[in-house]
């Protein structure tokens, strides 16, 4: 117990990349746990499925009292003497043909582990997009949490310059207590950051299902824009389609239907059946002499026996015609869940695009956005220094250049996560196994 919390606690303290939180979550989320059962619910039902294929065996026993006027079991005639009979019997039976019903079984349940696979895929995909995702907000609170303290860490020395220009005369009272009022607001835009940032790594921890109570060090480093092959929007749609497993679950989904559907067409089809048999029995009058001993009763009056039934349904209060129409919505419905998943993946993918681009623009022009806001603050910085600019002037200053540092922070971050969606539909997996 020791050494599991000793290592529990090593484990937190150290750096966590974007890729190891993603790695942890997939293997520790509840959702991707339930699909896990899930998946092997299904193979309970494939084997469930293919053992329908084997025939049936099962034994039997009866204990019957007869008393009052019975046919006596040995002369074959009417007595008045009780009589305790007891039977016993083997019986073995297989299903030649359902219309099959069984073998379109057997064949939904193969698609349904199929899909049990690719569901635990695609709730992983979906996992570590999310993780992905919060952990790029986590940085992202992070670096604006150090961006205020930076601004907090300016304000306090230009107040303190403040209070000394306005000793000696240089710096009304006013001014010194604007940039009081500027420090005050810096102190609780740190304040307000920090609970952000406290927020965004217990979301991420949900979604980890990591240890509330255990501290989550990220990593100081901001991942590295990932690289994206050239290709158009059509070709990463037409990768994706191929490849994405929320789509191919929803083709297994429309087989699996339609396998439904040729059951329930199985179901207006005779069924035949072969069984075969042993049986025996064994009496003996209560108060009277008939009956020989068990064992020669036993082997005496055994018998074995075959058989051959045909079932046709002819009437059932529409209970085949009603499951058949069900069915048929049911390869309808599957249709339209597949045509309305693969629309809305060519979406998701002209969006990643969108985004991709659009996020690439926005980095060149805010990196020249912050080089002049940053030369600006820097001058009127100095001017504040040398009496020339006011407090108010610095202060709007300043909280520009924190916005355009906090915007380009955003947008890099975006354009990371973006470039993340736009490889894996192209293929390239946000997590490896």
């Amino acid at each position: 117990m020791l050494a599991a919390l000793s290592a529990c606690r090593t484990q937190a303290q150290e750096v966590w990349t974007a890729e190891r939180c993603i790695q942890y979550a997939v293997e520790h989320n509840h959702d991707v746990r339930l699909r896990q059962l899930s998946l092997t619910d299904s193979r309970t039902e494939r084997l469930r499925t293919r053992a329908s294929f084997l025939p049936s065996l099962g034994t039997s026993s009866s204990v019957q009292y007869n008393f009052g006027r019975a046919i006596d079991p040995e002369t074959n005639t009417y007595t008045n003497v009780s009589t305790f009979y007891n039977g016993y019997g083997v019986t073995a039976s297989i299903p030649v043909f359902d219309g099959l019903q069984r073998w379109n079984s057997l064949q939904t349940a193969k698609a349904n582990v199929l899909m049990g696979r690719l569901g635990i895929r695609a709730q992983k995909d979906d996992v570590a997009q999310r993780v992905l995702r919060q952990y790029l907000d986590a940085l992202y609170y992070r670096g604006t949490l150090s961006l205020a303290c930076q601004k907090r860490a300016e304000s306090r020395e230009l107040l303190r310059q403040s209070r000394v220009m306005a000793e000696v005369g240089l710096r009304s009272d006013a001014d010194t207590a604007q940039m009081r009022a500027t420090y005050a607001a810096d102190d609780y835009e740190v304040t307000r950051q920090q609970n952000l940032l406290a927020s965004a790594l217990l979301d991420l921890k949900q979604l980890m299902n990591f240890p509330v109570e255990d501290t989550l060090r990220l990593d100081s480093v901001v991942p590295e824009d990932p690289l994206v092959p050239t290709a158009s929007a059509a070709d990463v749609s037409a990768v994706a389609l191929r490849t994405n497993p929320s789509v191919k679950m929803a083709e297994l989904n429309l087989q699996t239907a339609r396998l439904d559907l040729r059951s329930a067409r199985g179901a207006f089809f005779p069924s035949v059946s072969l069984g075969a048999g042993v049986s025996t029995t064994y009496y003996r009058q209560v108060g009277g002499h008939g009956g020989t001993g068990f064992r020669s009763q036993f082997r005496n009056n055994a018998g074995e026996y075959v058989l051959a039934s045909i079932s046709v349904p002819l009437f059932n209060r529409l209970n085949l015609v009603c499951n058949l129409r069900r069915r048929r919505n049911d390869v309808a419905r599957a249709r339209e869940n597949l045509d309305a998943g693969r629309t809305e993946l060519c979406r998701l993918v002209e969006k990643a695009a969108a985004d991709h681009r659009v996020s690439l623009s926005e980095m060149d022009k805010m990196r020249e956005k912050v080089q002049a806001d940053s030369l600006a603050a820097r001058l009127v910085i100095r001017k504040f220094e040398e009496g020339l600019a006011s407090p108010v002037d610095v202060q709007t200053a300043t909280v520009t250049l924190l916005q355009s540092r906090a915007a380009l922070l955003q947008s890099r971050l975006g354009y990371i996560y973006v470039s993340r969606m736009l490889n894996y539909y192209k293929g390239i997996p946000l997590w490896t196994e």
